[in-house]
């Protein structure tokens, strides 16, 4: 029996599109993900250096309903229009939108005497961990589609949490907000560039705002954390 050359051949340039096809995906994630920086740059300096945001403090509870509003509703219309330029744009204003809203947690740590040093050691923290994770879900040949579960659930948990936060207004419960945003937002990074290696994940546009979203939680949750235990407040 001779073996079927040309149906081997057939097989072998499909898994070659596929693989050309999920390394697109994943080079233009990052390549999005690398853009929308900067328009989070942009708000978060006009932000830090341009309004006040006392209005937020006067109606702390009032004011994270509007806020967790806005950023649900535009995470939605974002991820209606994932197939279109109208979802790259909703996706840029969405990060200028949440630079903005960085802007009263950069106000409070540069407030402190190390408070620049602090952005800096948040800053690179947060790149460690996401090139960390980003390189174990790209090479590794196993599969983080379990995390999916795990990530169900604590969305759930942090969510519940996060609403008793905006009436406790607890200092020990945020910090402890913070590190499951952390652990959270790293699942979520392990899952979302494993999908995409793996070909279960093919729109840049809702992988681009799953990491960014990841990036920007792990960024504000360790700045938090090093206001509070390393803040120079003398």
């Amino acid at each position: 029996m001779q073996p079927d050359l040309q149906t081997g051949t057939v097989y072998s340039a499909g898994a070659q599109g596929v693989a050309a096809q999920q390394n697109k995906v994943l080079r233009n994630t990052y390549l999005l993900l690398a853009v929308s920086l900067i328009p989070t740059v942009i708000g978060a300096a006009i932000g830090t250096n341009f309004i006040n945001f006392s209005f937020l403090r006067a109606s702390p509870i009032m004011g994270a309903i509007v806020i967790m509003a806005v950023f649900y509703g535009w995470i939605f219309m974002i991820e209606k229009n994932r197939n279109s330029v109208l979802g790259v744009g909703l996706l840029l204003g969405f990060t200028a939108f949440l630079g903005l809203m960085l802007a009263p947690l950069l106000q409070s740590i540069l407030s402190l005497r190390n408070g620049g040093q602090l952005v800096m050691m948040a800053a690179g923290g947060t790149a460690a961990v996401f090139f960390a994770l980003a390189g174990i879900a790209a090479t590794t040949k196993r599969d983080f589609s379990f995390l999916n579960k795990f990530m169900l659930v604590g969305f759930v948990v942090i969510m519940l949490a996060v609403v008793a936060q905006i009436f406790l207004q607890s200092p020990l419960m945020q910090l402890v907000l913070c590190g499951a945003f952390i652990i959270f937002s790293s699942a979520a990074i392990l899952f979302q560039i494993n999908a995409i290696v793996r070909g279960g994940e093919t729109n840049y546009v809702s992988a681009t705002l799953t990491l960014y979203v990841s990036i920007y939680n792990i960024f504000t949750s360790l700045l938090q954390i090093l206001g509070f235990v390393g803040g120079d407040r003398d």
